[in-house]
């Protein structure tokens, strides 16, 4: 590895020798961003590079700056704009950017686009061969920039950019953070998928490098490093399809179950344990937030609280009726039943300007005994906490804590996402797919079907998804129905480069 890392500096140098113009401006010992007057004339208020030299500019010539030994005031006295590169603007007014320029390409001009385009075929990871792994990472990189919807993010950049520089920008702080949130927001993602073009352009560079040098270790080192980013580009992939205003969020899982009695609530109790699985599968943090047992068995509604990245994103996906089919372990008879249990979703939003203000005035806290078998003292006090939203009639509560506090905490918390929740939906008109409510839980309505007898089967009638296995699935492997779902929710909306 560290042979492989050399020999990329080594290569990073050659770059760096082929621009001149822009290295002895660059690297000049008079650089000062604060004074115009350093620089040359025709790099005077602003200088559109090209590509390469751009990609030049942030990918080699800024890591060099301090390793090289030359003045570092140019990058203390520069900031990250917008664009295709995302640019440096100098406090003295002078920007590089290449927001209409082509795109990075090796040292004989081929590019993401072109390896796309190019009849390179696309083989097994275990094949070798080093124009697979570098078709199936550009193919990435194209549905990446497509999911993202990149022209109409540029241009959204550059807008939230111009609104950044105005001087009176901090007069509304609240605006002004919101603006700078989505601009860091959209600035990451721009720079995560450039970082990666640039990474597969200079791997491929590496390997012919590798091979007109008949250098056999390198050769394999860059190998490794393309078949790392074919799969890392998978995930890549499925985080692009999490590009809406909430899904990097935390949520709140509520299972409620349907009509049926013990049958149903032992189904929700099931579906409730399945998302507990499948979200420490994907090593989210699950707290177990409220919940209300069945006369029996079972439950007949819980929520939990999913900490995590993109847990929203991810979790949405599976707001709606889920429906099962068994012989009923309950009806000594060995009849078939059908059950159903309602899921629903909630984003938890860490911008407090977004959030819906709640007047203390409008509540109503009722205080009551937990339930369930609980602890040596759990059923000793009125710990349980019950918070109702006049306004809206919403309600929620929380037993889980020994604390009344910590019960009142916990529950006000989940009372505030909901109203957040009511109030998006109400914003963007779309209150069937946010309600928090969960009615209609019965036939017709389910959005999957887990069917144990006579046959075994899981099919999602959204997508027409299926799996044979239930039992994995109810074991929280979700990933597949998750990301069929989101694929073809980002193919409804049409989005395109």
């Amino acid at each position: 590895m560290v042979h492989f890392l050399a020999r990329r500096s080594n290569l990073r140098s050659q770059i760096l020798r082929q621009t001149p113009k822009i290295c002895a401006f660059l690297f000049s010992s008079k650089s000062n961003p604060q004074n115009t007057q350093n620089f040359p004339p025709y790099y005077h208020k602003t200088r559109e590079s090209n590509f390469q030299e751009s990609t030049f500019l942030f990918g080699n010539a800024i890591p060099l700056l301090n390793f090289s030994g030359y003045s570092t005031n140019l990058i203390k006295n520069a900031k990250l704009s917008s664009g295709y590169d995302q640019g440096l603007v100098f406090s003295s007014g002078v920007r590089f950017f290449a927001t209409q320029a082509t795109a990075p390409a090796t040292s004989d001009g081929l590019t993401v686009e072109g390896i796309v385009a190019s009849p390179w075929p696309i083989l097994d990871e275990d094949e070798g061969d080093w124009k697979s792994h570098a078709s199936a990472v550009a193919q990435s990189i194209h549905l990446i920039k497509k999911r993202l919807q990149w022209k109409k993010l540029l241009v959204r950049l550059d807008l939230l950019s111009v609104e950044l520089n105005k001087p009176n920008l901090w007069d509304d702080p609240v605006h002004a953070g919101k603006i700078s949130r989505e601009h860091g927001s959209l600035m990451g993602k721009v720079k995560e998928v450039m970082d990666f073009e640039q990474e597969l352009i200079e791997h491929i560079d590496m390997l012919k490098l590798a091979r007109e040098e008949n250098d056999s270790e390198l050769e394999s080192e860059t190998m490794n490093a393309l078949l790392r980013m074919r799969r890392d580009s998978k995930e890549r992939e499925l985080e692009a399809m999490l590009a809406g205003e909430h899904d990097s969020a935390s949520c709140y899982i509520e299972v409620q179950a349907g009509a049926g009695g013990t049958e149903s609530n032992d189904w929700a109790s099931m579906v409730m344990e399945m998302y507990k699985s499948w979200a420490q599968r994907r090593g989210y943090r699950v707290t177990l937030v409220d919940e209300m047992p069945g006369e029996m068995a079972g439950i007949k509604r819980a929520t939990i609280k999913v900490d995590g990245k993109y847990a929203y994103g991810y979790a949405k996906a599976e707001v709606g009726v889920h429906r099962l089919v068994r012989i009923s372990p309950f009806d000594s008879a060995k009849r078939r039943h059908t059950s159903f249990a309602a899921v629903a979703v909630i984003p938890i939003l860490k911008d407090v300007s977004t959030r819906v203000q709640i007047k203390e005035s409008d509540l109503r806290i009722d205080r009551y005994r937990a339930g369930g078998a609980g602890g040596q003292s759990v059923n000793t006090t009125d710990s349980a906490v019950r918070i109702t939203h006049i306004p809206t009639g919403i309600v929620a509560t929380c037993q889980n804590e020994r604390s009344q506090h910590q019960n009142k905490a916990t529950a006000m918390a989940v009372l505030q996402s909901r109203v957040d929740q009511l109030e998006i939906a109400r914003q963007a008109q779309m209150n069937s797919q946010h309600t928090e409510s969960l009615t209609e839980i019965s036939w017709g309505n389910q959005i999957r079907s887990y069917v144990l007898q006579p046959y075994q089967m899981v099919k999602d009638s959204r997508t027409n998804y299926e799996v044979s296995d239930p039992e994995s699935v109810l074991d929280g492997d979700l990933d597949g129905f998750i990301l069929s779902f989101l694929s073809a929710s980002v193919d409804k909306h049409g989005n395109s480069l």
